[in-house]
Parts: structure tokens; C-alpha cells; sequence
């Protein structure tokens, strides 16, 4: 999934959806640190705000968490009910 930088949908949505598909499909396992805002700059050839609003959306979504000093991982997953 890439960003369509002429697209409708606001492109930290896009970039949201992206880590969130990675972190869904196990892609981004929990535990792991998710890349730096620089990379997924660069990665996706979007902002700094960009990169921010997207995961503080995905934080508030409980999915990530930040540590002060080390980064943003991903949140561990809740048991699944069956």
C-alpha cells in the first residue's frame, strides 16, 4: 500500500492505514518499534505533521505506545475472546 499524494483522503489517514495494516497483519509485531518519524518521512515522502497526526491517531487507537527517550511501539494485542 503506497500513498496517493493526489488522492482525497488527508495523507496522514493514508499513513495511518498503512502502519495499521502492518501491525494487523503482524508485519510490526508487538514489541517492536515502529520506524523513526525520519524514515517514514522519507519512506513515504510525506512531513514531519504528517507522520505525527498519524500516529497519534494510532495511539489514541491503543495500538501503539510511546516511550519518552526510545520511541513508538506497538501496543502489546489483547487476548482474542473466542
Amino acid at each position: 500500500m503506497t500513498i496517493d499524494h493526489d488522492g482525497i483522503e488527508p495523507l496522514y489517514l493514508q499513513l495511518a492505514a498503512i502502519l495499521r495494516d502492518q501491525i494487523k497483519s503482524g508485519e510490526l509485531p508487538p514489541g517492536r518499534a515502529i520506524p523513526a518519524e525520519s524514515r517514514l518521512m522519507q519512506i513515504h515522502e510525506v512531513g514531519r505533521d504528517t507522520v505525527r497526526k498519524a500516529v497519534r491517531l494510532l495511539r489514541d487507537e491503543g495500538l501503539v505506545v510511546a516511550v519518552q527517550g526510545r520511541g513508538t511501539f506497538v501496543a502489546p494485542q489483547e487476548p482474542s475472546e473466542d
